[in-house]
Protein backbone atom coordinates (compact mmCIF):
# COMPACT_ATOMS: atom_id res chain seq x y z
CA UNK A 1 0.00 0.00 0.00
CA UNK A 2 1.24 3.76 -0.90
CA UNK A 3 0.31 6.68 1.42
CA UNK A 4 -1.24 9.54 0.17
CA UNK A 5 -1.30 13.05 1.77
CA UNK A 6 -4.66 14.41 1.64
CA UNK A 7 -5.07 18.84 1.78
CA UNK A 8 -8.29 20.58 1.79
CA UNK A 9 -9.04 23.98 0.59
CA UNK A 10 -11.25 26.53 1.58
CA UNK A 11 -12.09 30.34 0.74
CA UNK A 12 -11.71 32.75 3.81
CA UNK A 13 -15.52 32.99 3.25
CA UNK A 14 -16.08 29.31 4.58
CA UNK A 15 -13.56 30.08 7.69
CA UNK A 16 -15.39 32.98 8.62
CA UNK A 17 -18.77 31.26 8.67
CA UNK A 18 -17.25 28.57 11.14
CA UNK A 19 -16.50 31.41 13.53
CA UNK A 20 -20.18 32.20 14.17
CA UNK A 21 -20.69 28.37 14.47
CA UNK A 22 -22.15 27.07 18.04
CA UNK A 23 -20.58 23.72 19.42
CA UNK A 24 -23.76 21.80 18.85
CA UNK A 25 -23.27 23.63 15.05
CA UNK A 26 -19.85 22.36 14.98
CA UNK A 27 -20.34 18.63 16.32
CA UNK A 28 -23.25 18.65 13.82
CA UNK A 29 -20.58 19.25 11.04
CA UNK A 30 -18.52 17.01 12.05
CA UNK A 31 -21.24 14.11 11.54
CA UNK A 32 -21.00 13.62 7.72
CA UNK A 33 -17.14 13.61 8.23
CA UNK A 34 -17.24 10.46 10.79
CA UNK A 35 -19.54 8.88 8.11
CA UNK A 36 -16.53 9.26 5.35
CA UNK A 37 -14.45 8.37 7.80
CA UNK A 38 -15.89 4.85 8.75
CA UNK A 39 -16.35 3.79 4.43
CA UNK A 40 -12.85 4.64 4.22
CA UNK A 41 -11.94 2.06 7.09
CA UNK A 42 -8.41 1.19 7.74
CA UNK A 43 -7.51 3.08 4.80
CA UNK A 44 -7.68 6.28 6.72
CA UNK A 45 -4.30 6.33 8.37
CA UNK A 46 -4.86 9.67 10.08
CA UNK A 47 -8.31 11.93 10.60
CA UNK A 48 -5.46 14.94 10.41
CA UNK A 49 -6.99 18.07 11.97
CA UNK A 50 -7.53 21.89 10.87
CA UNK A 51 -4.67 23.67 10.12
CA UNK A 52 -4.14 27.63 10.44
CA UNK A 53 -1.84 30.46 11.36
CA UNK A 54 0.55 29.31 8.57
CA UNK A 55 3.84 30.92 7.91
CA UNK A 56 5.76 30.92 4.92
CA UNK A 57 9.53 30.53 5.30
CA UNK A 58 12.25 31.76 3.00
CA UNK A 59 15.84 31.85 2.79
CA UNK A 60 15.27 35.60 3.78
CA UNK A 61 12.95 35.12 6.12
CA UNK A 62 9.19 34.34 7.11
CA UNK A 63 5.92 35.94 6.51
CA UNK A 64 2.42 35.13 6.80
CA UNK A 65 0.99 32.56 4.57
CA UNK A 66 -1.40 33.16 1.48
CA UNK A 67 -2.25 29.52 1.35
CA UNK A 68 -5.89 28.32 1.36
CA UNK A 69 -4.93 24.86 2.89
CA UNK A 70 -6.80 24.46 6.32
CA UNK A 71 -6.68 20.81 6.97
CA UNK A 72 -5.35 17.37 5.80
CA UNK A 73 -5.71 13.46 6.16
CA UNK A 74 -4.07 10.54 5.67
CA UNK A 75 -4.68 7.75 3.88
CA UNK A 76 -3.43 4.47 2.04
CA UNK A 77 -4.41 2.97 -1.38
CA UNK A 78 -2.93 0.69 -3.70
CA UNK A 79 -2.64 3.93 -6.64
CA UNK A 80 -3.64 7.18 -7.20
CA UNK A 81 -7.36 5.80 -8.54
CA UNK A 82 -7.97 4.13 -5.08
CA UNK A 83 -7.08 7.14 -3.34
CA UNK A 84 -9.07 9.61 -5.30
CA UNK A 85 -12.27 7.19 -5.36
CA UNK A 86 -11.88 7.27 -1.68
CA UNK A 87 -12.39 11.17 -1.40
CA UNK A 88 -15.62 10.96 -3.98
CA UNK A 89 -18.59 12.65 -2.45
CA UNK A 90 -16.06 13.75 0.58
CA UNK A 91 -18.24 16.34 2.97
CA UNK A 92 -15.16 19.05 2.47
CA UNK A 93 -16.66 19.42 -1.00
CA UNK A 94 -20.03 20.18 0.28
CA UNK A 95 -19.05 22.72 2.86
CA UNK A 96 -18.84 25.96 0.69
CA UNK A 97 -18.44 27.23 -2.50
CA UNK A 98 -14.64 26.96 -3.54
CA UNK A 99 -13.79 24.48 -1.18
CA UNK A 100 -11.16 21.53 -2.71
CA UNK A 101 -9.37 18.94 -2.35
CA UNK A 102 -6.19 17.83 -3.65
CA UNK A 103 -4.69 14.34 -2.91
CA UNK A 104 -0.48 13.46 -3.56
CA UNK A 105 0.85 10.06 -3.17
CA UNK A 106 3.96 10.17 -0.57
CA UNK A 107 7.08 9.17 -2.78
CA UNK A 108 10.43 7.52 -1.88
CA UNK A 109 13.09 9.33 -0.32
CA UNK A 110 16.17 8.84 -2.49
CA UNK A 111 18.44 6.44 -0.68
CA UNK A 112 16.36 5.63 1.87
Amino acid sequence: MKKFIVLYHSPQTALDKMEDASPEEMKKGMEPWMEWAKKCGDKLLDMGAPLGNGQKIKKDGSSTSDSDVNGFSILQAKDMDEAVSLLQGHPHLDWAHGCSIEVFEELPMPGM
